[in-house]
């Protein structure tokens, strides 16, 4: 995965996150959002085969590639509590 800043401030961050679609940016957004420091969390996909643009703002404690980073660890977090579950049902 290739990440593009196109914008970073204290409280703002615009992202390009290149070959991904609605599948993974709606996961990303959904977790970004459950985060109490961030106000805005939205992706915008221009064209059909463009590269979607992540804009995430905070509310000035909690820096936005911080938060995006966080919610990206408890996605994982997840897909590796599934794939443990998943591999003891195999037992």
């Amino acid at each position: 995965m290739n990440i593009k800043i196109l914008e970073l401030e204290k409280d703002k961050a615009k992202l390009l996150i290149q070959g991904e679609g609605h599948t993974f940016m709606n996961v990303l957004t959904e977790e970004i959002l459950k985060d109490p420091d961030v106000d805005v969390a939205k992706y915008l996909i221009k064209f059909q085969f463009s590269d979607p643009e992540l804009l995430v703002t905070t509310n000035g404690k909690k820096a936005p590639l911080d938060a995006i980073r966080e919610a990206c660890q408890r996605i994982s977090g997840s897909c590796d509590e599934l794939l443990e579950i998943l591999s003891k049902g195999r037992s």
